[in-house]
C-alpha cells in the first residue's frame, strides 16, 4: 500500500500529463475576466467549505467528523475524468488544466481558509504553504510535467500510451481502494446516516455551485461540475490527520471517496454521446 498507492497516481497524473498542450490550455483560460475568475474561485474553494461547516451544523457530527468533511470542500483538485466520461459531453483537457490551476491555488487558499475555519471553533490550526507546494510538486506537477515532456518529445508514442497509462492507474488505484475498504470495513459500518448524507449533499452542493456561477457552454459547465465534486479526498486526509489530529475524520472522507466513485460510474450513463446529440439536433 505504501508504495501501490503513489504508483497510481504517478500514472494518472502522467496520463493528464498526456492531455495537457500548452497552447490549449491558455486557449481554455484566455479572455476571462475577474468576475469569472472570483465566480471560479467561489465555487471551487470557498463555497463547498462552507458548504461542509454549514452541514455540520445541521447534522448532529462529532468536532473531528466536521474537521474531516470540511477538509474535503477545502481541497479541490483531483478532476480525473475517464474517458468514457469524455465521449459522453466531458473535456478531458479542461479538467485536466482546471486540476492544475487549483493545485496552483492550493497552497495559498487551503492555509487561509483551515485558519479561518479553526478560528470559529475557538482553535488556533495554521498548515504551512511550504508543506502543500512539496506535495503539489511532488504528487502532482512534476507527473504531469513528465506527460507534458512525453507529448513534446515523442508525440508517436504518447498518442499510443496515453490510454495505456491511465488504465494502469485507474487499475491501480482501483486496486488500492478495495484495499483500503476491506481494512476500513469496521470503520465504515460505523458510519452514521447523518456523515452519509451529509457526504451526499455536500457532493451535491459541489455540482449545483458550478452550475449556479459558471457561464459558458454546457460541455464546460458539466465539465467543471463534476471536476469540481471529485475532491481531494488524499489531501484532505493528509491534512486533516496531520494538523488536525482527526482519525475518525478517516471514514467522512472515505465515504466521500465512496460517493464520487459512484458518480463517476453514473454519469456515463447520463449523458449520451455527443455524436448522438449531434445527430438528433441535426434530424429535429
Amino acid at each position: 500500500m505504501q508504495f501501490l498507492l503513489p504508483a497510481a497516481i504517478f500514472f494518472l497524473m502522467v496520463s493528464v500529463g498526456m492531455s495537457l498542450h500548452f497552447g490549449q490550455v491558455v486557449a481554455h483560460w484566455r479572455g476571462r475576466g475577474a468576475k469569472a475568475w472570483i465566480r471560479l474561485l467561489l465555487a471551487t474553494f470557498i463555497l463547498p467549505a462552507i458548504a461542509a461547516l454549514v452541514l455540520a451544523r445541521i447534522f448532529p457530527l462529532t468536532l473531528r467528523q466536521t474537521g474531516g468533511l470540511f477538509m474535503v470542500g477545502a481541497t479541490p483538485g483531483a478532476p480525473l475524468l475517464t474517458r468514457n466520461l469524455a465521449r459522453r459531453g466531458f473535456d478531458m483537457h479542461l479538467a485536466a488544466s482546471y486540476q492544475v490551476w487549483g493545485a496552483v491555488l492550493t497552497p495559498i487558499m487551503i492555509p487561509l481558509m483551515t485558519f479561518a475555519a479553526g478560528k470559529l471553533y475557538d482553535r488556533t490550526i495554521w498548515i504551512p504553504p511550504r508543506i502543500l507546494v512539496w506535495q503539489i510538486i511532488e504528487k502532482e506537477f512534476l507527473p504531469v510535467l513528465v506527460g507534458m515532456l512525453l507529448v513534446h518529445f515523442a508525440p508517436v508514442f504518447s498518442a499510443k500510451a496515453q490510454r495505456t497509462v491511465n488504465m494502469i492507474g485507474n487499475g491501480v488505484l482501483i486496486l488500492v481502494f478495495a484495499v483500503l475498504l476491506w481494512k476500513m470495513g469496521p470503520d465504515l459500518r460505523a458510519v452514521t446516516p447523518w456523515v452519509a448524507m451529509a457526504v451526499v449533499l455536500l457532493l451535491m452542493t459541489s455540482i449545483g455551485v458550478m452550475h449556479l456561477l459558471v457561464k459558458g457552454d454546457p460541455v464546460m459547465v458539466r465539465t467543471f461540475a463534476v471536476s469540481n465534486a471529485n475532491r481531494h479526498v488524499g489531501l484532505a486526509l493528509l491534512i486533516s490527520g496531520r494538523f488536525m489530529h482527526a482519525r475518525e475524520a478517516l471514514p467522512v472522507v472515505a465515504s466521500y471517496a465512496i460517493a464520487v466513485a459512484l458518480l463517476m460510474v453514473i454519469a456515463p450513463r447520463i449523458f449520451r454521446p455527443q455524436e448522438a446529440v449531434k445527430a438528433t439536433m441535426a434530424s429535429g
